[in-house]
């Protein structure tokens, strides 16, 4: 049976269950499989890139999806803004960023605003801008974030919205890669989760083929928070914000040495940017999270989906019965 939430009734969507809009993996294929699923599917904007947003919608097909940009870049070319807007999606996310300039042009199209928050404070002033969902983003979540944890974030900013008489529905994210993260999550005071690294490792994902089997065969231990590879990409991320990725042999050569790889400069840009083209991930970027322990296949992301809602049902149950 469908768990029903005010996200489900807020979105018309069966399953109370976000793709989370990774950049340069969560592409419309993905996003229309999570959606035709039950979910909602959003397309990652990730910097920015005109044609690539334009391929991504159609490939969608006449699926019903969103989209998501990371707020601060968007603001330095809004133009992109209007162009996923020009394709009603159903809803844009914004995350990492003051979403208050952007808000009410995406409300004014009819598209659901999603603001993503790392602390109770952002969610308050998402829920000021007029968020329609928040989300609610622990540390444990791959890519980027802060280093407030999802078990005691996800209760704080449901505490904090009530405080502040917002109506804005409450979804969880950071490590949740099966239904027993789904059914934590409604147990804290969420209404549905953004799953991001459990569908890197779909079949519909854009990710790289030896990306998506280094996290089939990871865990999250492997993990780490750094800025090395935002330093050797050339992105100035603003703080508090790093990237959890996997620990590789450039990570580990300099992690802690960031004023040195700073001073590196473009030999050090130009060896990683080979070494991504060539798929060579003990150099390249993976950003995944905590929950790759919980992922052992790359099947469909409708069977994600699907398996996900039953290990939710079969979870609550469980905790049901300890009430008899």
């Amino acid at each position: 049976m469908p768990l029903t939430t005010r996200l489900t009734q807020l979105l018309g969507i069966e399953h109370p269950i976000l793709l989370a809009p990774m950049g340069n993996v969560a592409g419309g294929e993905l996003a229309g499989a999570v959606s035709a699923a039950g979910g909602l599917g959003l397309i990652g904007g990730g910097y920015g890139d005109r044609d690539w947003l334009e391929r991504q919608f159609h490939a969608a097909g006449n699926r019903r999806v969103g989209c998501g940009f990371i707020t601060w870049s968007m603001a330095r070319q809004p133009d992109l803004l209007d162009v996923a807007l020009d394709h009603r999606p159903a809803a844009m996310m914004l995350s990492f960023g003051d979403p208050t300039p952007f808000a009410e042009k995406i409300k004014r199209t009819g598209a659901l605003l999603i603001c993503q928050v790392q602390t109770p404070a952002d969610a308050r002033i998402a829920a000021s801008a007029g968020a329609d969902v928040i989300v609610a983003q622990g540390t444990e979540a791959g890519g980027h974030g802060a280093d407030r944890a999802t078990l005691p974030l996800i209760p704080a900013v449901a505490d904090a919205l009530t405080k502040a008489g917002s109506q804005a529905v409450l979804v969880a994210a950071g490590g949740i890669a099966d239904g027993r993260g789904l059914a934590a999550a409604l147990c804290l005071g969420a209404d549905g989760v953004l799953v991001g690294t459990r569908f890197y490792a779909a079949r519909e994902s854009l990710g790289h083929p030896n990306a998506v089997e280094r996290i089939v065969r990871s865990t999250g231990d492997e993990t780490r928070r750094t800025s090395v590879f935002d330093i050797l990409r050339g992105y100035e991320w603003p703080a508090p914000f790093t990237g959890r990725a996997i620990v590789n042999g450039l990570l580990e050569e300099w992690h802690g040495r960031e004023a040195d790889l700073m001073r590196a400069g473009e030999a050090e840009r130009a060896r990683y940017a080979a070494a991504a083209d060539r798929g060579d991930f003990d150099q390249a970027v993976i950003f995944a999270g905590e929950g790759m322990d919980l992922i052992a296949d790359a099947p469909p992301a409708g069977e994600i989906v699907a398996r996900m809602v039953q290990e939710a049902e079969a979870a609550l149950d469980r905790g049901a019965a300890f009430r008899r």
